[in-house]
């Protein structure tokens, strides 16, 4: 009873308490049901104004250079930099009244990819953290990867936060587009056969046991031997190897997603998740466009607009799109007014994102902006209410509780979902 009462001044009753334990205690790894996500991060914010949200009859100096095309839905017009986007339309759902509530890097990666807002005291974790903790493995690939280096972690952005860096991503950096890409710590080096790898195997565990002889320290040595154990399943097994290697794929696959850095990266997202793992985030850089904005999208934008309709078809065609959360996401819009560098700068109330897959209704287009780009106009949607929708499509209740290192209790989520986005 006292430390239940401990608990309860903390805000953690029994009642919650015994809710969390009997949750964790029926979890199952039913594949009915079991819903997958990739999270394509595009680092820096990208122009809402510039891609999907354009104003062509607003001044120059909002409009911008771009020119605008009708899009598969009528009335929907998007630039003429994002044709792929334009015309696959109807396979998955665009969002113009987000608002992120914020215009800072760093910042931007902990609050959108957590849907929680700052706090000095506490580094939330992001989704796929939550996911890996609440579902776990179901192959030897890790639960949650992140493909690239694109996520900044100086507010803990796209980390586990105060669930344990065991819940961190796997990153996998390097470019997948080119010739000879290896995933660093998982793909052999040359010469070393399996039967090598095994014998160093051998000789370890020699060393290891004239160690443990020594330190006697059992529990720590239990945890490390996991570990152990994981590494050598995932970089052993003919699955694992098969799932990093692009060259499995068909040039036309590979064509059909773009031969880029982000087109390739979300090809190899789709394997990862067909070889059991459950969160791929897929990061791409240079996106803070303060100077020479439509010069540096006119680079940007191409591989981007090919590579998210790519991945829907790709993932629809295979039967995978129902259990595949997609989702398209940034740090935050940019300034409706070009400034003087022809650039534009962040912006905190309004932002692009799309979603398609695991029941998403496509072919919409959710609210809209004002005359400028400036805000939602009538009902507008926060990165608490991104992080319910992503959690409810995803299985994962938004009162699961977890408790902190200092024993704080902590709900997942606090938004509410957002209905378009659900059947």
């Amino acid at each position: 009873m006292l430390q239940v009462g401990s608990l309860g001044g903390l805000g953690l009753s029994l009642e919650m308490l015994l809710r969390a334990e009997a949750r964790a205690a029926s979890k199952t790894d039913s594949k009915a049901g079991d819903v997958n996500c990739i999270l394509i991060w595009t680092r820096g914010g990208t122009s809402h104004h510039d891609s999907t949200d354009p104003k062509p009859e607003a001044k120059a100096e909002v409009r911008g250079e771009f020119g605008v095309i009708d899009t598969a839905l009528p009335g929907i017009q998007f630039t003429d930099m994002m044709p792929h986007f334009a015309k696959q339309l109807k396979q998955f759902a665009v969002m113009r009244n987000l608002n992120p509530q914020n215009a800072g890097h760093g910042i931007a990666d902990a609050i959108m990819m957590s849907g929680k807002k700052m706090n000095p005291s506490i580094t939330y974790p992001c989704f796929g953290s939550v996911v890996a903790k609440e579902k776990g493995a179901k192959s030897k690939l890790p639960p949650f990867i992140q493909i690239g280096t694109q996520v900044d972690r100086v507010f803990g952005g796209g980390t586990a936060g105060y669930l344990g860096i065991q819940y961190n991503p796997f990153e996998l950096p390097g470019d997948p587009s080119k010739k000879g890409f290896k995933v660093r710590d998982v793909t052999l080096p040359g010469g070393v056969s399996l039967a090598r790898v095994g014998r160093r195997r051998q000789a370890l565990q020699a060393i290891d046991l004239l160690q443990r002889g020594a330190q006697q320290q059992p529990s720590a040595l239990k945890a490390i031997d996991g570990y152990y154990e994981n590494a050598f399943s995932m970089i052993t097994s003919p699955a694992t190897q098969k799932a990093f290697d692009l060259n499995k794929e068909k040039s036309e696959t590979r064509d059909a997603y773009g031969r880029t850095n982000l087109g390739q990266s979300c090809l190899l997202a789709r394997r990862l998740i067909e070889a059991g793992s459950r969160f791929v985030t897929v990061s791409s850089p240079s996106w803070d466009t303060h100077v020479n904005n439509f010069s540096a999208l006119r680079g940007l934008l191409p591989p981007l607009d090919k590579a998210f309709p790519a991945l829907v078809a790709d993932l629809k065609q295979r039967g995978l799109l129902e259990s595949t959360l997609v989702v398209w996401m940034t740090d935050f819009g940019r300034t409706p007014l070009i400034n003087s560098a022809a650039g534009r700068d962040h912006w905190a109330t309004a932002g692009p994102i799309c979603f398609a897959g695991a029941g998403t209704p496509p072919g919409q287009v959710i609210g809209k902006t004002d005359a400028t780009g400036a805000r939602p106009v009538d009902k507008e949607y926060y990165s608490n209410d991104i992080a319910a929708t992503i959690y409810t499509k995803l299985g994962i209740p938004l009162d699961t509780l977890h408790v902190t290192g200092d024993g704080r209790p902590v709900h997942v989520c606090d938004g509410r979902v957002i209905k378009e986005l659900m059947s």
